[in-house]
């Protein structure tokens, strides 16, 4: 018996199984607009990208769409011609000088480098009410796992909503700019072969700089006025997260709100709840959520994204390190400021405004 099991043993890893070759269809490449135009100044972006659907081996895979031909036009004939960035590819942008004129409708045309040609419905500018007001709050989120939540300072606007009209809100964060605080007396030389220990080599400068980015928002802020038409109102519009070096010491943040349409409020309206769905067995499953494009050579053709046309207003906000609450510990950069993306001694020609 002992020698069967053997020998069963030798004949089994022997055995061969033909692999069941799978074929899975290359999903589409779908289209993906993306940018807005408004009446503020320029220039104003759109970024045109192929992303894969489920099944194709590209999938998750995002290309910019380069080489187009990218025109917004007017509801009076009017075109302008939107310039491909060198830096940038797949983002075309409007010549410095445009602004979309509040009560004109404008429509986006895309064609692509292979013929293919794309169209908006058209989209009005409506006029936007001024920011009366910003406020600050320090909010703390608490983290499974961590002692220290994550925090950061949400901006809250006051408002006085128009009577007489209809109004939609949709909120992001414009440039900003912080003094940045770095330790280049703690610098030291990476490891090499030659030298395999971390050398101290202290650098004389610099310690203080001024940082430029974009912070974007980690959430959609969009509102329409059902609940305070006429009304003055305040409203959660943005948070911008303490990542240990923006709220140091003082940062600056130039806060836009935009007057959109009711069809692009119910489009970012449901892409924001797509986005915040928990994931739990009860939710529903994602859904693709389509815009205002179309292709003009295959109707039932998916085209994802939204072109959106835009009454803008901005205001500019100060946060000073004392008006947090709660701060996150101070993140040390060991080398000199001016190496970090960004970053400048020379302090912005309009920083005191």
């Amino acid at each position: 018996m002992f020698k069967r099991l053997i020998y069963l043993f030798l004949v089994l890893p022997m055995a061969c199984i033909d692999p069941y070759q799978v074929q899975v269809p290359e999903g589409e490449q779908l289209l993906t607009v993306e940018g807005m135009i408004h009446s503020g100044p320029g220039p104003h972006a759109i970024t045109l990208t192929r992303s894969a659907t489920y099944g194709s081996i590209f999938e998750g895979l995002v290309r910019p769409e380069t080489g187009a031909t990218v025109v917004v036009r007017d509801n009076e004939g009017v075109v302008t011609f939107l310039a491909e960035s060198a830096e940038a590819r797949g983002s075309y942008f409007t010549p410095s000088g445009f602004r979309a004129q509040v009560g004109k409708s404008y429509t986006l045309q895309i064609q692509t480098s292979d013929g293919k040609v794309y169209t908006s419905f058209p989209e009005q500018v409506e006029s936007v009410p001024e920011i009366s007001a910003v406020s600050l709050q320090t909010l703390t989120i608490p983290v499974e796992g961590q002692e220290i939540p994550r925090s950061g300072i949400q901006l809250i606007a006051e408002i006085d909503d128009p009577a007489d009209q209809d109004n939609f809100y949709f909120w992001k964060n414009g440039p900003a700019v912080y003094i940045l605080e770095t330790r280049p007396d703690l610098f030291t030389i990476r490891p090499s072969d030659a030298n395999p220990n971390r050398t101290p080599a202290p650098k004389p400068c610099c310690v203080v700089c001024f940082r430029n980015e974009i912070s974007n928002n980690q959430s959609l802020f969009v509102s329409n006025d059902d609940n305070f038409n006429g009304l003055t109102t305040r409203i959660p519009v943005s948070f911008i997260e303490d990542d240990g070096l923006r709220f140091v010491n003082r940062y600056r943040i130039d806060l836009k709100q935009y007057s959109i349409s009711a069809d692009a409020y119910r489009f970012l309206r449901l892409v924001k709840q797509q986005a915040e769905i928990s994931g739990s067995i009860f939710d529903p499953p994602p859904a693709t959520i389509r815009g205002n494009l179309i292709s003009l050579d295959n109707p039932d053709e998916v085209v994802l994204g939204y072109f959106i046309a835009a009454g803008e207003t901005s205001r500019r906000v100060y946060i000073s390190k004392d008006d947090l609450t709660f701060k996150q510990n101070k993140a040390i950069i060991p080398d000199d400021c001016r190496e970090i993306s960004g970053a400048s001694v020379d302090p912005p020609s309009d920083w005191g405004n």
